[in-house]
């Protein structure tokens, strides 16, 4: 059974999914960084472009929204947009919309700079497993599920789930990856919720004024319910009253079988601090991992991929060597798995494990390491061994890594994760000594520098020094900076 623990501020709402004591997964929401992306609104057309086929419309913001034609809803029903066909001339804007008109738009792209957000009048509400699209009738199937059997078996499923307008149904879906292996319960639910929250919409949208908000995109604290819980779900546990109460509004009316698990926590400790949460999640943006038997896993992230190596450490267990490579490549398979949904790593992965010469021993670890994923919410991928005995695998990218949010580039090291030596910067202080010579006659030449470095021009390298000043015919001077970093120095023309 997993529990699940809510720790909420007005800055930032933390969640963690536990699993027999241990973090599972972690997810991070701050206040100031939450985007528009997803919002409904009920604005008001304040200009019309004909000229660049847009139009602005308020929306509540600093800055007007954009809107351009082919992002207009009723721009497809008269030939324009996405789905006008060659041969059909596009409909002007100014004849679809005017100054003043009221006017539903939901928010594509989120502000950037002196830009206003861009917008769209095609309304798409994103479910647990669907996504609905109020304003069509077809059912779309994510490109990423599997062959064309089962595509066809599953539109053939949500057409009779969906319904016709003549039966209160109607409205387009469009199945996400998460709903390949959905039952036919958890598709309804799905569509009666997404149903809802349109019909919400609407009616708001009746009884407010222009330029405002209509729907937002769920709080990290509503997605608990819509996309963590589940049958394993045994607890849900956050530590704020009003949130408590909000969540409790939230699940009667949308997921009410969630609503019994809901527990407000009332301890003195605070609530991470029950599983050391805390402590997982340094651990969790370290490179290296130390696994029980005293092997380790060693993580390295780059922009193309991210690669796992396996090590023995100082695990002697076993009888044999064998024997010990096995057993810490079994352990490594789950801790791995585990590292990859606390880590949030997606994209392509690379998985060295510690060479084995049986293929029982290969075949007993492959097997484990599947085990282990299949229990994860994201779709993975996950291949044989190659000939150079590496595992390939892709877990698909569903938000920014853990390191990513919490972490930005090292200054000093501007992620390069090594520095130069001080030596290294004392030879790179004198080439520049002698090519501002060449250039410049000044009266001295200072040099302002991190104070190990300074120290090994005194002392190990006071003979190159002196042998330069000479050279160049000028007195060098030193001075350490102590806030200097050991690459950071300056020379001074006095």
């Amino acid at each position: 059974m997993e529990d699940i623990l809510i720790n909420w501020s007005p800055q930032e709402t933390r969640v963690a999914v536990v699993e027999n004591g241990a973090v599972q997964e972690l997810h991070i929401e701050r206040t100031l960084e939450r985007g528009l992306v997803g919002n409904v609104y009920l604005g008001k057309v304040v200009r019309v472009l004909p000229g660049m086929q847009s139009a602005f419309i308020d929306i509540g913001l600093e800055r007007a929204a954009f809107l351009h034609v082919a992002d207009l809803h009723s721009a497809s029903q008269f030939g324009h947009g996405r789905h006008q066909s060659a041969d059909t001339p596009p409909t002007p804007i100014e004849r679809l919309v005017f100054e003043g008109q009221p006017l539903t738009v939901q928010v594509i792209k989120d502000p950037i700079g002196t830009k206003g957000a861009r917008l769209s009048s095609q309304i798409s509400i994103a479910g647990r497993m669907l996504v609905y699209l109020p304003q069509d009738e077809h059912i779309g199937i994510s490109q990423k599920i599997g062959s064309p059997e089962t595509r066809e078996a599953l539109r053939a499923r949500m057409a009779a789930l969906v319904g016709s307008k003549e039966q209160g149904g109607g409205g387009g879906f469009i199945l996400r990856t998460n709903a390949e292996d959905a039952s036919d319960e958890e598709l309804a639910a799905d569509i009666a919720y997404l149903r809802k929250t349109w019909h919400q919409i609407r009616e708001k949208a009746l009884s407010t004024a222009p330029a405002s908000l209509l729907h937002q995109d769920l709080s990290l604290v509503e997605r608990v319910l819509r996309d963590l819980t589940n049958e394993r779900t045994g607890h849900i546990r956050i530590d704020s009253r009003m949130q408590y109460d909000v969540l409790r509004a939230f699940g009667e009316t949308f997921m009410p079988s969630a609503t019994a698990k809901l527990e407000h926590y009332r301890g003195e400790r605070p609530i991470f601090d029950l599983c050391n949460v805390d402590a997982e999640i340094a651990r969790a943006l370290a490179r290296k991992v130390e696994l029980k038997s005293g092997g380790s896993l060693v993580f390295d992230q780059t922009e193309a991929m991210t690669t796992i190596d396996v090590n023995t450490g100082g695990f002697v267990g076993a009888k044999n060597f064998d024997d010990t490579i096995f057993k810490t490549n079994l352990e490594a398979a789950g801790a791995i798995a585990r590292q990859l949904r606390l880590r949030n790593l997606g994209g392509i992965i690379i998985v060295d494990f510690i060479d084995m010469t049986r293929e029982e021993h290969k075949a007993a670890v492959l097997a484990e390491f599947k085990k282990q994923l299949s229990r994860d919410r994201t779709k993975v991928t996950v291949g044989g061994f190659t000939q150079l005995g590496l595992v390939e695998m892709t877990r698909k990218r569903t938000r920014e890594s853990l390191s990513r949010m919490l972490c930005e580039p090292c200054r000093t090291c501007e992620g390069r994760g090594q520095v130069k030596t001080a030596r290294s910067v004392c030879y790179d202080i004198l080439r520049e000594i002698l090519r501002e010579a060449r250039q410049f006659s000044p009266r001295e030449f200072r040099v302002v520098a991190a104070a190990n470095v300074v120290e090994m021009m005194l002392d190990e390298e006071s003979a190159h020094l002196a042998g330069l000043s000479d050279f160049i015919g000028k007195p060098i001077s030193l001075t350490a900076e102590p806030t200097n970093q050991t690459e950071h120095y300056d020379i001074v023309l006095l």
